[in-house]
């Protein structure tokens, strides 16, 4: 099932330019100075213009239907509209509606491999790239991505490029001056200087997998998926999200560390997708009242283990406290599942545990998660097309669901995706696959876990009719 869900395009572009990829490394454990005399002016213009070639504007172009924009629909079935304007302006508008979406990128290879963020080329038809202030445009191609941790890989047919160097993420310390590159409301090619406000930040709420560089650099609309540099000049990040109440920068930045990066973009270089491996449990945190009845004051806590999972076959337990995973200390929840993400399926890993005040080691050996569909009721992501979303108050407003609504609904469907052709519509509750009904996210997961690969038959309430679909 899992290549059948992956974007064509991705597929395309995999199979025509698998290979590996090799990064120009700074050297490790850099030196840190500051003016040392009343005659020196501190300036980084020499170790800041050699990243800016690196850095490139990206435009993407993609066709979206006005539902899935939020945008009032209901007028164009007004009949005031329909008299001035007909049926056949409307239907067009929803139909071929362009959005146009500008981003930053950086170039990592002399031929043309570029990462940006998974966000700025989601869904994209058209993918164009220019360098810098150099208005020559590039067609890119569509190399690989991945929505958990917001990375993308692009590929422009160009030769002897600039890449950027890559530097550590361990070499950080908060506190460090850094600089932001990008291209902020595409205006071009601008610098902004802050410094690492915070470091392994997480729960922030934007991806699957966190870990990210916080920083008070200013980053707008348009830096995503520019570079966050250090003051030699190397990548340390790349640029994805703002904390702000206004939409203006309140100097709450975040990166995606370079070491992840740097990971991500060799997956989706060789194999044009990122594999991790799957355990198959429901975690949570030790509070101060969980404290008192575990020995560990630190770990993640299993509520539950999941039918037919690797956690559940090799011996999980309901409320046993996960503290290391092949001695990699385990200190919450988004810690185990950005370790356990970082094997691969199949790989063995050992995993201590308590229990009942006891240690107790376990090896297990790792599932796929690229079988499995998991989401999350915040932001609502699946593969094939489909967003999905918990139906509370605001979806029952959003989408005029009757009160007594239950199942999962489908609050977007991609356009051109296999979802879209298979027939599945905004608005549709998914409330039966095959012989599993669904109440929640779970459901889903245990379902297309059960189906996997196989073609399933999904039922959905479409605005109190059932229909039923066929997908594989």
């Amino acid at each position: 099932m899992k290549k059948k869900l992956l974007l064509a395009s991705t597929l395309i572009a995999s199979q025509l330019f698998a290979e590996s990829i090799n990064f120009d490394m700074m050297e490790k454990n850099p030196t840190r100075v500051a003016p040392n005399s009343a005659n020196q002016i501190l300036s980084f213009n020499n170790s800041i213009k050699k990243s800016m070639n690196s850095i490139v504007n990206i435009s993407a172009k993609r066709h979206v239907d006005a539902s899935t924009q939020n945008l009032p629909l209901q007028m164009f079935n007004d009949p005031f509209f329909k008299r001035f304007f007909g049926d056949q302006f409307g239907n067009q508008f929803k139909q071929n509606r362009v959005q146009r979406s500008l981003g930053s990128g950086v170039i990592v290879s002399k031929n043309g491999y570029i990462v940006t963020n998974n966000h700025v080329i989601e869904n994209a038809e058209e993918i164009s790239v220019t360098i810098g202030t150099d208005t020559t445009e590039y067609n890119a191609k569509l190399i690989g991505r991945d929505s958990d941790s917001d990375i993308a890989v692009i590929k422009i047919e160009a030769k002897n490029l600039s890449p950027i160097k890559l530097g550590h993420s361990k070499s950080l310390k908060i506190a460090d001056m850094i600089f932001a590159i990008g291209n902020p409301f595409g205006i071009g090619s601008t610098v902004t200087q802050g410094i690492i406000s915070a470091l392994n930040k997480n729960k922030v709420g934007i991806n699957r997998y966190e870990n990210y560089i916080q920083t008070d650099a200013s980053i707008n609309p348009g830096n995503s998926g520019g570079a966050l540099v250090d003051s030699r000049g190397a990548l340390i990040g790349i640029n994805t999200a703002i904390i702000s109440k206004s939409g203006g920068n309140n100097g709450i930045g975040f990166a995606i560390p370079v070491d992840m990066v740097r990971d991500v973009v060799k997956k989706l270089v060789s194999d044009g997708k990122v594999t991790r491996g799957y355990l198959g449990v429901s975690i949570s945190d030790l509070d101060q009242s969980l404290e008192k009845v575990y020995n560990h004051k630190k770990g993640a806590l299993v509520l539950d283990v999941s039918p037919d999972s690797p956690a559940s076959k090799y011996g999980l337990k309901r409320g046993d406290l996960i503290y290391t995973i092949n001695s990699k200390k385990i200190t919450d929840r988004t810690s185990l599942q950005n370790v356990v993400a970082s094997f691969k399926p199949n790989q063995k890993v050992a995993i201590e545990v308590e229990r009942d005040k006891k240690n107790i080691k376990l090896d297990i050996v790792l599932g796929n998660r690229d079988s499995l569909v998991h989401v999350q009721s915040n932001n609502g992501r699946v593969l094939g097309g489909l967003k999905l979303a918990a139906i509370d108050v605001n979806m029952k407003k959003q989408f005029r669901l009757t009160p007594d609504a239950s199942g999962i609904l489908i609050s977007d469907v991609a356009p051109k995706s296999k979802a879209e052709k298979t027939g599945f519509q905004s608005g549709d509750i998914i409330i039966q696959i095959e012989d599993i009904e669904i109440k929640n996210f779970a459901n889903i997961e245990t379902a297309l876990t059960k189906y996997n690969n196989k073609h399933k038959r999904v039922y959905v309430n479409r605005y109190g009719q059932t229909i039923l679909f066929v997908t594989k």
